[in-house]
This record gives structure tokens, sequence and C-alpha cells, in this order.
């Protein structure tokens, strides 16, 4: 069956309150009634509830609650993002999934998500839990035309766009710790995980992958992360659409990725600092076995965290996970 197609049959019947004839929709989309039927079919496999009616036609009555390339896509806003869109009940990882396709020539700009993943990935090879119908598992293939050393400036180009995303959507400002982590409170609301595939001297393409905790419930969370992880419904105490949150982070990542092609680093650097839970703060770095201690300053120009050992040197961090000692942030609300 064609989606397109079926798309167009939905768009006709979401335009039409009352029942559309299936002669009205065979002479509009010039395609048989056979054709039709099974398309409405299609959609009723999908879960959107068509009600038919003999000498009347067909009326749109509820559409899935679940993810839908349709449903995403409807009013989504972006001019590239998103346009190629792959949705899933399951994968093993999301991120899994693009990196394939971007290998076998996917276009910058798709994005993969699903319902649940069997092997969430989370960064250094930990386990992202990725329930089925609850939360956010999205993966975005880009291709920037940076050089390799500024790669680190996406993850932290997406954390923003992302807190933009979920500002407007659940009024909440969740802060930034470097480097992939968004938290609300001292809790852990999402992360983000950048996998490229470059050589010397160009990035061949860049597979970034969000995990957004959105409707989980406290009891939901596996007893290991109960108490350091959150989702929006724990904060706010009511559902958050993720049709309407994907739709947004799509919007504004492609809003801020257009920045870092234009070269508009300070602008990412800034808002990134305006967001960061760490700086300015007392942080110890561990990477590898090793353990740094310092106040972390800012990032550079590259995307590198900048820690001042005491009153003396200053390191330029490129990796590790930073703990932040007696910091605790409000939950901005706006």
């Amino acid at each position: 069956m064609s989606a397109e197609a079926a798309g167009k049959i939905l768009e006709m019947l979401r335009a039409k309150e009352m029942h559309l004839s299936g002669g009205t929709m065979s002479k509009t989309l010039g395609m048989s009634r056979s054709a039709i039927w099974k398309h409405i079919k299609s959609l009723r496999r999908e879960g959107y509830q068509i009600e038919a009616k003999p000498a009347r036609g067909y009326r749109l009555v509820a559409v899935p609650q679940h993810l839908t390339h349709w449903e995403i896509q409807k009013g989504l806003g972006t001019e590239q993002f998103g346009k190629s869109l792959y949705v899933f009940p399951q994968v093993d990882s999301t991120n899994v999934v693009a990196f394939r396709l971007a290998l076998n020539g996917a276009q910058e700009g798709a994005v993969v998500v699903a319902e649940s993943q069997t092997k969430g990935k989370g960064r250094l090879g930990r386990r992202w839990e990725s329930p089925v119908g609850t939360n956010i598992y999205l993966s975005i293939i880009l291709r920037p035309q940076i050089p390799p050393n500024k790669a680190p400036l996406i993850t932290l180009m997406v954390a923003v766009a992302c807190v933009h995303a979920i500002e407007e959507v659940a009024g909440l400002v969740p802060a930034i710790k470097w480097p992939n982590d968004l938290l609300l409170g001292e809790r852990k609301l999402g992360g983000i995980l950048t996998e490229a595939d470059m050589e010397m001297d160009r990035i061949n393409h860049v597979v970034v992958g969000i995990g957004i905790n959105c409707n989980m419930t406290h009891t939901s969370f596996p007893l290991s992360i109960r108490d350091t992880a959150t989702s929006l419904q724990e904060v706010l105490g009511r559902e958050v659409s993720r049709i309407t949150l994907i739709q947004a982070i799509l919007r504004h990542l492609e809003q801020w990725y257009k920045k870092l092609l234009q070269g508009r680093i300070d602008e990412i650097k800034r808002r990134w600092g305006e967001l960061s839970l760490i700086r300015g703060k007392k942080v110890t770095i561990a990477f590898m076995g090793t353990m740094v201690k310092g106040t972390a300053l800012d990032i550079d120009d590259d995307g590198a965290l900048l820690l001042q050992e005491g009153e003396g040197t200053v390191k330029r961090i490129v990796a590790g996970d930073v703990h932040v000692k007696g910091v605790i942030t409000d939950v901005i609300r706006h």
C-alpha cells in the first residue's frame, strides 16, 4: 500500500467533519473505489477509527494514541527535518537503525522514531530504559559540512534545541549537564547520544539519538534509577503529548542546526551557558579510570569543557562523567 495515497485519504477525512463518499475520494485522487477501501483498511490497521456507512461514505472518528508518521508529519512545520520519517513499534536502538540508513545514503534530516527499544543506548555503553508507549526515542541523521573537531558542538546544540522544545510544549526549562544530560531539579529527564562516521578531514554523517522521559510515573522507573530519573508527567502531574513534543524538537533542532552551519557558535555557547547546570560550579570529572577536580568555566569553540584546577591550569576536557556536589536547582516553569 502506498503510504502517500493513504496519507492523502487521511487528510481528506480530517478536513470533512461529516461523511465523505468513496466516489468523491475516488474522483479527487484518481483511484478506484476498491483502492480507496484497501487504503482505509490499512489506516484502520494503524489504529485510525474510520466509520463506513452505506450510501454515506467514510468518517474519521478518532486517531491512534500511539505514534504514526502521519500524525507526526501533520503540521510539522520544518523544511527538511522529519520529512523522511521512519516510525517503528519496536527496534533494538533508533541510533542503530538510523546509522544503518545513513550508511545506505539516507538524506540529511531523516528521522527514526520508535515506541520502544530493546537495546536502547546511553553514553559509554550504558542501557537506556525504553518502555513501550511512554517516552520519546528518536534519532536524526545529520550530514554537517563542518570540520571533525567541531563535532562535539552538535551534542551541545541539540541539548539547547531540546530545552527550547520542552519549554514550548511543557512550560519547563531543564538544565543541561555537560555533555549530554537534561535535568529537572537533580533528576535526569533526558539524554543525547551522538555517534559519527568521520574521516580525518571530514564528517560523513552524524546520528543524534534523543531520549526524553515523557509520561513515565515514579513507580514505573526501574528501582536502579527511580531516585535519579524523572519525567515530564511526574513533574507536571499530567500527560504530555509525545507527538507535539517530537514536532517541537524537530522544529527547534532545525533552527539551531542552521545556526551551527552558519558558524554562529557564540550564540550556541551563550545559550548553553545560560542553561548549564555546571558552569561556574565545582565538579569532579571521571574518565577512563582517572578523576579530575576543578571549576567548570565554560565550553570552547569545539565544545570541549574548560576546567580550572584550583587557581592554576585550565584543562580542556573532551569526554567524561561530570559529578556536581551539593548543587540543587529549582524546576523552572514558564
